[in-house]
């Protein structure tokens, strides 16, 4: 029922888009019907052009989040298990978290030209923060009482990580990533609109120069549609862990009982 309530507003905009074609109120040249669109789209995927693009799209964006993940979750990890560290670190997070990577779009193609680097660079610097940030609060931010736990049983350093602040820490990480994917996609595609030579800012790019708005659109709704898909897979899995955080006060100290008689 809630799925068929959120499909409602789409509905109505997409019947007034319609109606506004239908009865000539929209200029097609500018607002071309959704029929048009909808005929486009089918050429575009028929022909392999969008696929193509997102492909090419999607590719950038992954190599350059696993990159970023690759980076980001082992600092944060190092800034968070040592101490006095992360009041150093704080200042450089909040500066870098408030510039638009889109800003530094500019300086970047300057370095690195309008080859793949100055993209990867783009998404890094708009996964980095949000990754960071998000795995380095889940370190920092456990619950106490079962640190002590692990302290009667005389865990080590490496058992303390492992078993019982790592996996209180595992929401959070997934949600850098969810919040960090979400930002690669965009700043990447800001990026293909100032330099690229392929992937779905480019197509739009190149259908603005034609004059084709329902190229434009059908690039716009496909960055949609693909954004929430990969959204939602990761709110999926958020929900998945959030279930077994809810229950986890007794279940993780059960765990820490367990472990230390092994």
């Amino acid at each position: 029922m809630k799925r068929l309530k959120g499909l409602f507003i789409p509905l109505i905009i997409i019947f007034i888009w319609w109606a506004g074609s239908a009865l000539h109120i929209f200029n097609d040249y500018i607002i071309p019907s959704p029929i048009t669109v909808a005929e486009t789209a089918y050429t575009l995927f028929k022909s392999g052009i969008l696929i193509k693009n997102l492909t090419v799209s999607l590719g950038r964006v992954f190599l350059g989040f696993i990159i970023t993940f690759i980076i980001a979750f082992p600092s944060a990890i190092l800034v968070g298990i040592s101490d006095g560290v992360k009041s150093y670190v704080d200042p450089i997070l909040e500066f870098g978290r408030h510039v638009p990577p889109i800003a530094v779009t500019p300086m970047l193609i300057l370095w690195f030209g309008i080859g793949e680097a100055s993209k990867l660079a783009v998404i890094f610097l708009a996964t980095f923060f949000p990754v960071f940030s998000s795995t380095l609060n889940g370190i920092t931010n456990y619950d106490k009482k079962l640190l002590e736990v692990g302290e009667v049983f005389n865990f080590s350093s490496k058992d303390k990580f492992l078993k019982i602040i790592l996996p209180q820490a595992v929401p959070s990480i997934i949600t850098g990533i969810q919040l960090g994917l979400g930002y690669s996609w965009r700043s990447l595609v800001a990026a293909e609109l100032i330099a690229a030579s392929s992937g779905i800012g480019y197509m739009i790019m190149d259908a603005e120069q034609l004059s084709r708005p329902d190229i434009i659109i059908v690039g716009i709704l496909s960055i949609g549609l693909l954004g929430y898909a990969i959204d939602h897979i990761f709110i999926c899995i958020i929900n998945f862990y959030g279930k077994g955080v809810k229950h986890g006060g007794a279940d993780n100290k059960e765990s820490v009982q367990d472990f230390s008689y092994k």
